[in-house]
């Protein structure tokens, strides 16, 4: 039982989630400190570096030495991200056919037709 006083536990992943939206809002790469105030101030410093340091082993961010610390900057947008971890996933089993086609086959319609759409568009810009 969790005290009356007391916020419940965030997962990991929400945390990591909460961390890429604030540097996206950044005009720029930004500080852990500069994270940890954007965020309220309600984590502390040192889990802010340690989501940080997670996220670089997962290639979300990119991190510059500037001083004796560093300036963070989100990898790739959402889309990006998103497609990454779809990557992973599909690298990692071994029948990759199978899981396309369970993939295709959850899509509605109107995800259909974009995915055609775009595999049209790719393969157009592969001729060239």
């Amino acid at each position: 039982m969790t005290d009356p006083g007391q916020r419940p536990r965030r997962g990991q992943g929400e945390l990591e989630a909460l961390v890429l939206s604030a540097l996206r809002e950044a005009d720029g790469p930004a500080t852990a400190g500069w994270v940890q105030e954007r965020l309220g101030g309600d984590l502390a410093y040192t889990t802010v570096i340690t989501i940080l340091t997670r996220l670089l082993g997962k290639g979300a961010v990119t991190r510059e030495r500037v001083g004796r610390s560093f300036a963070w900057t989100p990898a790739s947008d959402q889309a990006g991200l998103a497609a990454r971890k779809m990557r992973k996933v599909l690298d990692a089993e071994s029948d990759r056919g199978a899981v396309l086609a369970s993939f295709i086959t959850g899509l509605g319609p109107d995800e259909e037709q974009l995915l055609r759409q775009l595999l049209e568009q790719a393969q157009g810009e592969g001729d060239d």
